[in-house]
């Protein structure tokens, strides 16, 4: 699985425009002026479209459409200017139709969208220090009340290759005490979870189903199926919808009654997309996300996918009891009564609780 290293990619830029397009752009009678176009725009630009003549062939009008979608009309061949303000980051296709005195001519290229904001890299301080089921190979983590929701899969960690069993259940934060739990079979491996209108929703990773149940009871009572073919991630609401993350830089909004795909966001810096979001947690509008295999925290505006902050956990695996099966940092549950954060990892013996410095 490819990793993404989030505080590196806070510092780099990507050149997204290939020499393949340029080539193709070579070719063709009419194309879209790539002098005009940037290798990467941000939210906060504006597209300059216009047409490269060869032949200087009298042109009527050109149609700008991105992503399939209209955005203007040019008379002859003068310079469209477009906000990209309201588009979503990531690729966007970019095609002209070109009327003239023969068969309108149809030319294509694209560009790569990110965001505007440079993220902040924050800081913490360890509040507490509790005992983790060692065994447990979280995915996913949310409080309830005073008590945890933990989803776990049934990794195997780096060593020994032994593994463990996906499950959902209730835990005593302080102790680390199991309280209730529901197993699941060997052929199911348990990821992420959330508690949305005294529901818990789990996701698998393979299986390409959700489950949902009683919170109170951990009865299951409905299995869903995904709306397309995809691996299940990471799980949070807002309130009203769910978010699901399949292990790119893509986290859809889901209708929690029919789990169909309501929108999406693509999650991005002001460099570069980022992948493989794992865990997540909904906290006062934001998104706070694992990405899977970093040691990092990514904040993120869940109106437009912006990573807007990070957080750097390294230091607390080096706080961790080493054993041959200790795999990666992933779990973040928010207390609102305390309003911290409680962290921990896949086979981890401990849990941290941690205080976000904003400022």
């Amino acid at each position: 699985m490819k990793k993404h290293n989030l505080l590196i990619a806070l510092s780099l830029s990507a050149a997204f425009l290939s020499c393949e397009d340029k080539k193709k752009t070579e070719e063709n009678l009419f194309s879209i002026d790539s002098s005009q176009l940037k290798q990467v725009y941000h939210s906060n630009d504006a597209l300059k479209l216009t047409i490269a003549n060869k032949s200087e062939t009298a042109i009527d009008s050109v149609a700008y459409f991105l992503n399939d979608r209209k955005i203007g009309t040019a008379r002859e061949n003068q310079v469209l200017n477009y906000s990209l303000e309201q588009e979503k980051f990531g690729r966007i296709a970019i095609k002209a139709i070109v009327y003239h005195a023969n068969s309108p001519t149809e030319t294509s290229s694209h560009i790569e969208l990110a965001s505007a904001i440079t993220p902040k890299i924050l800081q913490y301080k360890i509040v507490n220090t509790f005992p983790h089921d060692i065994k447990a190979y979280t995915q996913g983590l949310e409080f309830y009340g005073d008590v945890l929701i933990e989803s776990t899969g049934n990794g195997a960690g780096n060593g020994t290759g032994k593994k463990g069993v996906s499950s959902i259940r209730k835990v005593d934060y302080k102790t680390g005490k199991v309280l209730s739990i529901v197993e699941l079979p060997e052929t199911v491996f348990g990821e992420g979870a959330t508690v949305l209108h005294d529901k818990i929703y789990q996701l698998t990773y393979k299986n390409n189903e959700a489950y949902v149940y009683h919170v109170e009871t951990l009865e299951r009572e409905k299995t869903i199926p995904y709306f397309k073919n995809m691996e299940g991630w990471g799980l949070t609401n807002d309130g009203t919808h769910l978010y699901m993350s399949n292990g790119s830089e893509k986290v859809y909004i889901i209708d929690p009654v029919t789990f169909k795909e309501v929108d999406y966001i693509n999650i991005y810096t002001n460099n570069v997309k980022i992948g493989a979001i794992n865990e997540m947690e909904w906290v006062n509008g934001k998104i706070y996300a694992n990405i899977y295999g970093e040691r990092a925290i990514a904040i993120i505006d869940p109106k437009s996918g912006a990573v807007e902050a990070a957080l750097d956990l390294s230091s607390l695996q080096t706080l961790v009891t080493y054993h041959p099966d200790l795999d990666v940092l992933n779990g973040i549950a928010y207390n609102p009564k305390t309003k911290t954060f409680f962290v921990t990892g896949k086979n981890w013996d401990k849990m941290f609780e941690i205080e976000i410095i904003y400022n």
